[in-house]
């Protein structure tokens, strides 16, 4: 069983495990299972609704606060063009934006764990499976991949939607139709997501900051907390370990 902190990403998926403080208001551009590994966390989402769980699913776009309530916790970030994500499409149009308790509850800590960080989403949720996968337009899905496996610089809306063959107005729609968040919520995903992966538990946020095409440490901090509702240091300073998939 890992102790501490730990950060694991990988082409369409990101794994956070430890203890972090409670959010603020905040909204991803990409679905999250978050999952209690010691107890109960509270979340909270708009009109005055209130849960506890043990783990939840979280569409992109809904906007709430997570409390771990001092539980170690396992956050797990499904890229929208991910095949599990393109399977819960079906899911969340069935049941909503939120979906309160799908894992079945471990018997062993151990075995949950594993199974994160295989990114085993299916066999956490148990049986059932989940359903075929949904469609995306193949000219988002390519938008996706250059944002993700750009080089120092992040491509804007207008570069985009000319290698797509499209306006940069109807791309924007086209974008915000198939993912639920707008093309800038997820580019500053992407941005973040590229920061957290270069962050170093002996390096500086400020390193970490440049390498995510941020101009410094201070946009970097506003972005990160307009993400997850937490500043950068209080998720990432803990950290024990960074490991990037291939």
């Amino acid at each position: 069983m890992l102790i501490g902190n730990a950060l694991t990403l990988c082409a369409d998926k990101a794994l956070y495990l430890g203890e972090i403080p409670a959010t603020g208001w905040h909204r991803h551009a990409a679905p999250v299972l978050l999952l209690g590994l010691s107890g109960r966390f509270r979340l909270l989402l708009p009109k005055g609704r209130e849960e506890s769980c043990h783990s939840a699913l979280i569409d992109a776009g809904v906007e709430h606060v997570f409390d771990p309530q001092g539980e170690r916790v396992a956050l797990m970030y499904l890229e929208p063009d991910a095949p599990e994500v393109r399977r819960l499409r079906r899911v969340f149009a069935a049941q909503g934006p939120v979906i309160g308790e799908p894992v079945p509850r471990a018997r062993i800590r151990w075995h949950t764990e594993q199974r994160l960080h295989s990114f085993d989403l299916p066999t956490l949720l148990g049986p059932g499976g989940l359903p075929p996968l949904a469609s995306v337009d193949p000219r988002v899905l390519s938008s996706l991949r250059r944002l993700r496996e750009a080089g120092e610089g992040v491509p804007d809306r207008e570069a985009l939607a000319r290698a797509a063959h499209l306006s940069a107005s109807r791309f924007n729609h086209l974008f915000s139709e198939a993912l639920g968040v707008s093309f800038r919520s997820y580019r500053i995903w992407t941005q973040v997501r590229r920061a957290m992966a270069a962050y170093r538990p002996d390096g500086s946020l400020t390193e970490a900051a440049l390498d995510g095409a941020f101009a410094d440490s201070a946009h970097f901090s506003r972005m990160f907390r307009h993400t997850f509702g937490m500043t950068p240091s209080s998720v990432l300073r803990p950290l024990r370990a960074v490991n990037v998939l291939d």
